[in-house]
């Protein structure tokens, strides 16, 4: 059997603070398999966010184990792990993170310019990854010329075009409207049955509901793992 996409084993974070050690994140034990969606919930303060953190490798754990793709993380040099997380994992954040004054194909071809490829070759993985997400017309609109539900597709977009096998989404429909966030859910749906893997943070059941997995936090411990209940048609 492959490996799972992810697997942490004893994973725990705690931070210093002024009243002492507070440990964020305690002992999680948890694996992925390729493919799968997977909601990260829980209230504020919980832990997953943290627990998105390190497995975006955007911070270290305090103590356990992390693989990701069946490499342990932790035996990365600096170098090894940026391009790791830049060949396999693709974000996507609440905030967007649009460059303003950069076209919208610059913005989804960033990725690739860390990654050394050519601007020609750059240009038109970002028009065809834009297309993939239904912007493919608006390649040299800067991000001020559109919608908020539009940018947060150039982000999912800029998410991709390093083809990567994981996408972290972290509450990706916290600055969104309910219908544009229904949206938005429905194309990370059909990206999971492209095979991509997903796990996206998010509060909110309705969000969550989109998932095929629930795993939920509290107090830094994952209290509950299990399928998403089946979604029941709203009467008329």
């Amino acid at each position: 059997m492959a490996d799972p996409v992810i697997r942490v084993c004893g994973l725990g974070k705690s931070y210093r603070t002024a009243a002492g050690l507070f440990p964020a994140l305690r002992e999680v034990d948890l694996e992925i398999q390729a493919g799968e969606f997977v909601a990260i919930m829980g209230p504020s303060g919980s832990g997953k966010s943290t627990f998105m953190n390190l497995l975006g490798c955007l911070d270290t754990p305090s103590c356990g184990e992390y693989f990701l793709t069946g490499q342990r993380v932790a035996q990365l040099s600096r170098d090894q792990l940026a391009e790791l997380r830049n060949r396999s994992i693709g974000f996507v954040f609440q905030g967007f993170n649009l460059l303003p004054r950069m076209t919208l194909a610059d913005n989804v071809a960033l990725p690739l310019v860390y990654a050394g490829v050519e601007r020609d070759q750059r240009q038109r993985r970002a028009l065809d990854e834009l297309a993939r997400v239904g912007l493919g017309e608006y390649g040299n609109a800067l991000p001020s010329r559109i919608s908020g539900g539009q940018q947060q597709r150039v982000a999912i977009a800029r998410a991709l075009v390093n083809s990567p096998q994981l996408i972290l989404a972290d509450e990706p429909t916290g600055n969104l409207d309910s219908h544009t966030s229904e949206e938005i859910m429905m194309l990370f749906a059909a990206l999971n049955r492209e095979g991509i893997t997903i796990v996206l943070v998010t509060h909110e059941p309705d969000i969550a509901a989109h998932a095929g997995r629930q795993v939920r936090f509290r107090d830094g411990r994952v209290v509950s793992d299990a399928p998403t209940p089946a979604r029941v048609p709203t009467a008329c």
